[in-house]
């Protein structure tokens, strides 16, 4: 809100300060970013991290392999152990 002298009166509910947060400040500031910026990573790199990416997922893709047969087995066991009480009582 800008009175007709020029100067900035802040409107209702605005807290001490809220200049500072006009909008081409904080653009201003959130464009200012080169500190933070990801360095660009060489084609080496990209090929090492994909590579990695491929051997965990195919390692855990072994480790789900190996729990499921696993459990496939400890459930076929009770199973078989179940039914053969139930076979025995009968």
């Amino acid at each position: 809100m800008k009175e007709e002298s020029g100067t900035i009166v802040p409107p209702l509910g605005k807290p001490p300060g809220w200049e500072r947060f006009a909008r081409k400040n904080v653009l201003s500031r959130m464009t200012n970013s080169k500190d933070r910026a990801k360095p660009l990573i060489s084609n080496q790199e990209r090929e090492a991290k994909k590579e990695k990416q491929r051997w965990d997922a195919e390692r855990a893709l072994k480790e789900r392999r190996k729990a499921d047969d696993l459990f496939r087995a400890n459930f076929e066991r009770l199973k078989a152990e179940r039914l053969a009480r139930e076979k025995a009582s009968a």
